[in-house]
């Protein structure tokens, strides 16, 4: 039986100091019983020599100094996890909250995870298709890969989020050979979602909820969900969560695991509070100075393991205080992932969904994914012309503002044409539609035709004869 300590003697926000303590480890899991008799988990932030900084996962409301007792259990928090997890939601410290049984867990593993020897990683190559043509197209997902989108107060990322959650497959190589993407979510391949919300409002957690089941993605996904009146201490421990149960459904289940964590500048704020908490010295607009190294953690907890079949690709969402993108949050999570998909406020105010912006948006690891064999020849070329040309309609639309449309040339106006169409019918799409790669390529031929042949430097000339819609000469723009 483990010491019961009654020596609390100070109470921070969810930190209890214990003092007087032996034998007690960092991030070592305990049982804080309050007067009245009711339990709550904590777990071990600092120890030194007589001292123990514990961090309620609860609320630490009725503790006091004289009365309360702190056991300390000897082991990490712990996820029991099982396949039977999918198709359940969870909330922010991995119980039940579907009014569905208690998971009879396969095993019990540690939340924090363990490090992937860096020798061992298997290099991201194959496409997964999330129906969204601005991400499939122009910034592609690679399995494997952790791709962040970058949004801001106001912006519908709950939606897209959403949307990437129902949407997200993997092609089989059947469509892959035939050119045709299905509709459906039947892979060659186990394909899963980890969908864990951190500090959302009821209503927004009610809406993940809602959009899974209605639409039958849940029977594939796992969700955790913690709400804004959770203890912040919940917070830090659910994107852990989350990342257990992928990393299970991944390495050991054969899975090809996707996971959406939302929102990330939630978490940040709860390491602020616990760190000020802690009379921790400030960093950059007051986060903890390990703010780089925390959200590591969490991040390079995905990839592909050689001679792993499964995979963990992660989609971190982050609201950025004030759209600026030299915030503390966006601007670390930039040096550790491997690009990031922007939302563009103007495009938002144009009634434009979703508003991901190609020119603020990249996939570093895109060209893995593009290509014959993977997705089809063209797609590499169609991504650099499409992205090319709308930036040039969009230098063409600010300088006919100046000096009016009158003034600019036939070439300017065809990519001023091209522009509008491309918000209208590439960009916008409906957050239940869910176009294949090869719908999306078809939409950018057809987008091209708005441009002379002359202007397509970015395509092979052979892909233009074999993909691009013949149109009328009448119609043809006249190159300057």
């Amino acid at each position: 039986m483990s010491t019961a300590y009654k020596t609390v003697h100070d109470i921070a926000g969810p930190l209890l100091m214990v003092k007087d303590v032996e034998g007690v480890a960092y991030d070592e899991l305990c049982e804080i019983e309050l007067t009245d008799g009711s339990k709550r988990l904590g777990k071990v932030l600092e120890s030194r020599e007589g001292l123990a900084v514990v961090q309620l996962f609860e609320d630490a409301q009725g503790a006091t100094t004289k009365g309360t007792k702190v056991r300390f259990l000897g082991r990490t928090f712990e996820l029991g996890v099982s396949e039977d997890m999918l198709g359940r939601i969870f909330d922010g410290s991995g119980k039940p909250m579907d009014q569905g049984p208690e998971i009879v867990p396969e095993k019990k593993l540690d939340i924090n995870g363990a490090p992937i020897n860096p020798a061992s990683r298997d290099f991201p190559d194959d496409f997964i298709q999330t129906g969204i043509s601005t991400i499939d197209v122009l910034n592609t997902l690679v399995r494997g890969q952790k791709l962040p989108i970058f949004s801001g107060a106001g912006l519908p990322h709950a939606q897209l989020a959403a949307q990437i959650a129902r949407q997200a497959r993997v092609l089989a190589e059947s469509e892959v050979a035939e050119g045709k993407g299905s509709k459906d979510i039947k892979t060659d391949d186990k394909f899963a979602v980890v969908f864990a919300a951190m500090g959302v409002t009821f209503e927004e957690a009610q809406f993940f909820k809602n959009e899974f089941e209605k639409t039958g993605a849940l029977s594939r996904a796992v969700l955790f969900l913690n709400t804004a009146d959770n203890p912040v201490a919940e917070r830090i421990a659910t994107p852990r969560l989350a990342l257990t149960a992928a990393e299970y459904l991944a390495y050991e289940k054969d899975y090809h695991v996707t996971v959406i964590i939302t929102d990330m500048t939630n978490y940040c704020e709860a390491l602020r509070e616990i760190s000020a908490a802690r009379k921790e010295v400030p960093g950059r607009r007051g986060y903890p100075g390990y703010l780089y190294t925390d959200l590591a953690t969490l991040y390079e907890r995905a990839g592909r393991i050689k001679g792993k079949k499964g995979s963990i690709t992660q989609i971190p969402i982050l609201t950025m205080p004030e759209d600026d993108v030299t915030h503390p949050i966006p601007d670390l999570t930039g040096y550790i992932t491997e690009g990031q998909i922007r939302l563009d406020r103007g495009l938002h105010q144009k009634a434009i969904f979703p508003p991901v912006i190609p020119m603020g948006s990249l996939s570093r690891l895109k060209g893995k994914a593009q290509g014959e064999g993977v997705t089809r020849d063209d797609h590499s070329g169609m991504d650099a012309q499409l992205t090319a040309a709308y930036a040039r309609g969009a230098e063409v639309r600010e300088l006919a503002v100046i000096l009016g449309e009158s003034s600019l040339s036939d070439t300017d106006k065809a990519y001023l044409k091209f522009a509008d169409r491309f918000e209208k019918e590439f960009i916008t799409q409906g957050e239940g539609e869910n176009r294949s790669i090869f719908d999306s390529l078809s939409i950018g031929w057809d987008l091209l035709t708005e441009l002379p042949r002359s202007e397509l430097k970015r395509v092979k000339p052979d892909q233009i004869d074999k993909y691009m819609k013949k149109k009328k000469e009448s119609a043809e723009p006249v190159a300057a």
